[in-house]
């Protein structure tokens, strides 16, 4: 049977040892397959000759086995069970093949060891005389050789392209993506919540993972949970490596499903990727932590935000960072919630599942609960989806701009004084869409309710006398008092203008000499639309 060369098909990046295949494609041409058992790809860790009846006690798996026949030899029982006796002690030891020798005892590799090989699935090559077993065992050593040469080689490789992956935006997903490029293995990264964080490659469904999950989370110390799950492509090997904290605390998973074992090198590649997830999970739990120093150093030295010392300052915006997730140089934004009307009130052990709820939602720890609702410092720009979800659990926000540590104080004082408009009108806001004026600050609602209060003598009258009255006080106010230009607007006499507004006065009940009664009624009259009775105000001709 003729030998197969290592398929041009076969991943160059991916680590792999020495397999059946390649050794087999070395050898000389006299070597022979008799039996493929289609396990080419199988790793082959060593090149072991044996004369022994049951070498199986002194072997590891993945070896090749060399024998000139001794064990087969007649003598001790029938030579088809001795032999079917012999290759199922080998199959079961997880030997890679079998090299059967000619002469010194046979010329040919008997029938019924073929038949045995072909029976139990063991790949059986015959090896003429002309070709020692030592030039066997020295070809694999070159290959090894070699082979660790090219290993080292993409190992090195593979720790610049993790490395790259971790600095990224996104790194646990590309250090999956890397993984999955060296290894032949799907990933998948799940949080102690259950959640999956990241996954790269065709992985099984999440609940076929919940056994092997449990017992990663129960469990402690240095450890790797394995499990062998029956899919639709066959048996796949799954093993879950717990991410874990200085001490010992369980902090997510990696969980890895493959086809066939992995070789050392590969090995050694998802070592390097467990220990820089743990690194990661460590720095983004340490954040937990960030909060409460970040509040004593404040406490403790609050001119830090102010005194120009920039070391102190970056100290502070790393404890900021760590708190909301972020980075140093990332802006954040200050939110604040209150509960719309038919938002429910909270139960009794309600405060710490909804200080979780917000730090959940908009991934920060800088959540603190009011009596008007909560204020949480988050760097994410609250996109829609996440504002609908906010909203669907009866809550409306003030959705502040993105700013840096020093203007925060700021940031939350705008953020509160936007606040009762939100309440009022029972919608989210966003800063940056606002009008910053005294009517884009006041809203329509707030403003309808002004105007309602200050104009009501006015707006209580029959709509041509309200209209007139109406028209009469816009006009003398936006000429600033002035009876004279108010009459050309009008087209009045002066004194008419002054005795009509006399009498509006005094039907309002203000002194319009007031600089500041002016300014209020000046701003009720831009709502007086709103808050008439019929909803129309009209200009008398």
């Amino acid at each position: 049977m003729r030998r197969n060369a290592p398929s041009a098909s076969d991943r160059p990046d991916q680590l792999d040892a020495v397999t059946l295949e390649r050794f087999l494609a070395a050898l000389p041409r006299e070597v022979v397959v008799l039996n493929d058992a289609g396990n080419g790809q199988a790793p082959l860790r060593w090149v072991e000759p044996s004369e022994l009846e049951d070498p199986t006690p002194y072997l590891l798996d993945g070896e090749f086995v060399l024998t000139a026949g001794l064990p087969f030899r007649e003598g001790g029982g029938s030579g088809p069970a001795r032999a079917d006796e012999y290759v199922r002690r080998l199959v079961a030891a997880g030997v890679a093949a079998l090299g059967f020798g000619l002469e010194p005892y046979y010329d040919a590799v008997p029938a019924h060891v073929v038949a045995a090989c072909r029976q139990h699935g063991l790949t059986l090559v015959e090896v003429p005389a002309t070709v020692p077993f030592a030039a066997l065992g020295l070809e694999f050593s070159k290959l090894l050789e070699s082979g660790n040469a090219q290993v080292f080689r993409q190992l090195a490789e593979t720790n610049r392209h993790l490395m790259r992956a971790v600095l990224s935006a996104r790194p646990e997903h590309e250090l999956l993506a890397a993984l999955i490029q060296r290894v032949p293995v799907w990933a998948v990264l799940v949080g102690t919540d259950g959640r999956v964080r990241a996954r790269a490659g065709a992985a099984v469904g999440l609940s076929q993972l919940q056994p092997l999950l449990k017992r990663l989370l129960s469990g402690s110390g240095p450890r790797v949970e394995t499990e062998t799950l029956e899919t639709s492509e066959g048996s796949t090997l799954v093993f879950g490596h717990p991410l874990r904290s200085t001490r010992d605390a369980t902090l997510g998973s990696l969980v890895l499903g493959t086809g066939r074992p992995l070789t050392p090198a590969q090995n050694n590649v998802v070592s390097s990727v467990v220990g820089l997830l743990e690194l990661l999970v460590r720095q983004r739990t340490s954040g937990s932590l960030a909060p409460s120093q970040l509040a004593t150093a404040l406490l403790l030295h609050p001119e830090s935000l102010t005194d120009g010392n920039s070391r102190g300052l970056g100290s502070l915006q790393d404890l900021l960072a760590q708190s909301v997730s972020g980075t140093r140089q990332g802006q954040v934004r200050v939110v604040q919630g209150v509960r719309a009307q038919a938002a429910a009130a909270p139960a009794a052990d309600g405060p710490v599942r909804e200080l979780l709820q917000w730090r959940r939602l908009f991934d920060t720890k800088m959540v603190e609960l009011t009596d008007y609702g909560f204020t949480a410092v988050t760097r994410l720009k609250v996109d829609e989806p996440l504002l609908s979800e906010v909203e669907q659990l009866g809550w409306r926000l003030v959705v502040g701009e993105p700013t840096g540590l020093p203007g925060l104080a700021d940031a939350y004082r705008r953020a509160s004084a936007l606040r009762p408009r939100v309440a009022a009108a029972g919608r989210s806001l966003r800063e940056e869409e606002l009008t910053w004026s005294v009517t884009g600050l006041l809203g329509s609602d707030a403003g309808a309710l002004l105007a309602a209060r200050i104009l009501a003598p006015v707006l209580e009258l029959d709509a041509e006398r309200r209209a007139s009255q109406l028209r009469l006080l816009r006009s003398w106010l936006a000429a600033h008092g002035s009876w004279d230009a108010t009459a050309k607007d009008l087209g009045l006499h002066r004194n008419s203008v002054r005795r009509q507004i006399n009498a509006v006065a005094e039907l309002l009940g203000m002194d319009l000499g007031q600089a500041q009664a002016r300014a209020e009624l000046w701003i009720a009259l831009q709502y007086a639309e709103d808050a008439a009775p019929d909803g129309q105000v009209r200009d008398s001709a």
